[in-house]
This record gives C-alpha cells, structure tokens and sequence, in this order.
C-alpha cells in the first residue's frame, strides 16, 4: 500500500505595518495610560481630597473682630485698676455697670486702707474664642503705681447682642516675645536715578511739603503727610523689596528739637516714560 506524502504549505498574508506596530506596541500604551491616570487622581486627591463617606467641610472663616466688645473689655479693666482707697464706694458705683447676680458687687476687689492708682493708657493685645460668642481678651494697662500690668477679661455677647461679663478678671503674663527679626536678604538697588527719586520723596515727604512731593508722584498716588515734621538727615539703605515693584528705604531724620530717628519707609515705584515716580509711601490712606 502506497502512502501519499502531503507536503507542509505556507501561507503568506500581508498586514499594514502600523497594524503590526499597534498590536505591539498596545500593551505599553496601555501601561501609560493607567500610570498616568493613577497619577492624575493622586494630584486631585492633594489638592481637594475627597471625605469617606461624608460631604467635604465647609472652608472655616475666621469671624470679624467684635469690636465694641474688645473696647467693653478695655473699659472694665480701666475702671477695675484705677481705685482710691479714700473713697471704696466710688469704686463700687464704677463697676456697678459690669456687674450682676454671678459676681460680688465689687468684682471682688478689696482695696487697702490707703493710696489710689490710676490707669494712664490700656488696649487689648490678644483675643481668643473659646466658643461662639464669647472672647477672652487679654488687655494691657500701664497704671501709675504698679507699673505695666496684663489681665484677661471674658465676654459673652448674649442672644439679644448686648455685652456682659463672663466672669472674674485673672492677672496674667505679658503675650509671648522674641528678638527682632530682619527682612533676608534683599538686592540692593542700583540704579541712581530711583534712588535720587526715593531720597528726595521722602526728603518732602517727612518734612511735610506736599507742594514740593507732588512733582515725584504718580497722577494715582495718594499720601497722608506725617503729623510729625522731620528732616531727612540721610538714606542709610535702598533695596528692592521682594517682588520688585517697591523698594525699602533705611534713613535717618531727625525733629525740630533735635531728636535723631533711624526709621524704615515702603515705596511703590513705577518707571514710567523713562522717569521714576512713586505711587505710595508706607501706608494707603484710605484704607
């Protein structure tokens, strides 16, 4: 019996190279794509993350200063540190005001059995909130005879808005201190136009010769003349302050009784049509 020797047989198709190209190339494309996907998410997760199970909390803003009781804190401690000891009822009829049911009619305050003490300055230097509406302030007060004296005083705004005492005044320790601190490093300006600008601004400036300051002044700009004339004795520094658009002058000036100031002034600086003008110095007067 004869066997038929069938012989293998190719066949030859033909394929767009860029199909080939994809089909390799695919899986790598694919591998970027998720990489680059899982990278998109992890930056929107920084930068507004998601909460678990829960609505994203609201951005907190800090509540506006209560004014009116910040100057209610100040006036009690006016009142509760200036005392003469020759007349306690005075003292109690001052206080009265600020007073009520939860504390003594004298706030507590026994005086000696003689001398008196006045308060010459006080404002508050800190506030706290321990909770909604009501402020711990801590106010400082120079008296006479004690000398310079912190104390902490709560107030509550109560639910029909008047001021009321939330308690017993405490002395305490002045708010934390340190050394001063100087601006970095700042590029010096280097240009003698703008510091010829600079030192003749605030040379009218600090003597209060508006007529003189206008020509240095851009048509915007808007001063308020020191209630204080000085003369501009010299320009110690002039450096760029960061961002380039003012620049921070260190001078020396000295007032009519011969008082010699070392003082630091802040000036917007605009270069316009080939010349220096200055559009602020220091402070913005309407604000």
């Amino acid at each position: 019996m004869e066997l038929t020797r069938r012989h293998p047989t190719v066949t030859i198709a033909t394929r767009a190279l860029w199909r080939i190209r994809l089909a390799r190339e695919l899986p790598r494309y694919l591998l970027c794509v998720m990489a680059l996907a899982g990278l998109a998410a992890s930056v929107r997760f920084v930068i507004a993350p998601v909460g678990l199970g829960r609505a994203s909390p609201a951005v907190h803003q800090a509540a506006p200063p209560d004014r009116a009781a910040e100057a209610f804190a100040v006036l009690f401690v006016r009142l509760y540190l200036t005392w003469n000891a020759s007349e306690p009822q005075a003292d109690v009829a001052a206080l009265e005001p600020f007073l009520g049911p939860g504390l003594e009619s004298d706030a507590g305050l026994v005086l000696p059995s003689s001398g008196e003490q006045h308060v010459e300055w006080a404002e508050a230097v800190q506030a706290r909130e321990p909770q909604p509406q009501e402020h711990v302030y801590t106010v400082a007060a120079q008296t006479d005879t004690s000398g310079l004296l912190y104390m902490t005083v709560p107030v509550w705004r109560t639910a029909r808005g008047s001021l009321a005492l939330g308690g017993y005044p405490a002395f305490v320790g002045a708010p934390d201190t340190g050394p001063a601190q100087a601006q970095g490093h700042l590029r010096e300006v280097a240009e003698p136009a703008l510091a010829t600008v600079v030192q003749r601004v605030l040379h009218n400036y600090l003597a209060a010769s508006s007529s003189e300051l206008e020509a240095d002044l851009t048509e915007s700009a808007r001063i308020s003349l020191p209630s204080l004339p000085l003369s501009l004795v010299s320009m110690q520094r002039l450096d760029w302050a960061p961002g380039e658009g003012s620049v921070l002058a260190t001078v020396q000036a000295r007032d009519r009784r011969g008082a010699q100031y070392t003082l630091a002034y802040e000036l917007d600086v605009l270069r316009q049509q080939g010349r220096w003008e200055v559009s602020a110095v220091q402070t913005d007067p309407d604000e």
